[in-house]
């Protein structure tokens, strides 16, 4: 992998990553001819479309897997982060390499992030701790 675009490539394997994922469980995909869009796929099911954004994210050293619905990019004026429009993406894909999954969350159910557990937290701590595992499958 070139050095360079190194952060572009995972992007790319998450996106691969989601589209087989979606195609198992029954979509046709669909791929937006631009990089300017919201999101990253059209996935059709039962009459049904959704704009799904990819993200590919690592399990941290706590166990978790941090999600922000927003949007960075680097110009010449600096680093610019700003919210997602909810509005624009039915649903989030995080594909975590750690665990070569696929979860899928809708980005109306939360404010600003969240987290997924992908290791039960060290305290055995259960309430209020989204597990990974409960976000498989496009619900």
């Amino acid at each position: 992998m070139s050095a360079s675009h190194h952060t572009k490539h995972k992007g790319d394997l998450g996106v691969l990553k989601a589209q087989i994922d979606l195609f198992e469980q029954g979509f046709t995909i669909f791929v937006p001819l631009t990089e300017h869009c919201p999101f990253d796929l059209v996935a059709y099911r039962d009459g049904e479309f959704r704009r799904i954004q990819v993200k590919y994210r690592t399990v941290d050293k706590y166990g978790k897997i941090d999600v922000k619905f927003s949007t960075c990019w680097t110009d010449k004026r600096g680093t610019h982060t700003v919210p997602i429009d909810k509005k624009e993406v039915d649903l989030y894909c995080i594909y975590c390499p750690d665990t070569d999954e696929c979860y899928y969350l809708d980005p109306d159910k939360f404010r600003s992030n969240v987290s997924l557990r992908v290791e039960t937290p060290k305290n055995n701590q259960l309430k209020r701790v989204k597990f990974a595992a409960d976000y498989r499958g496009v619900p």
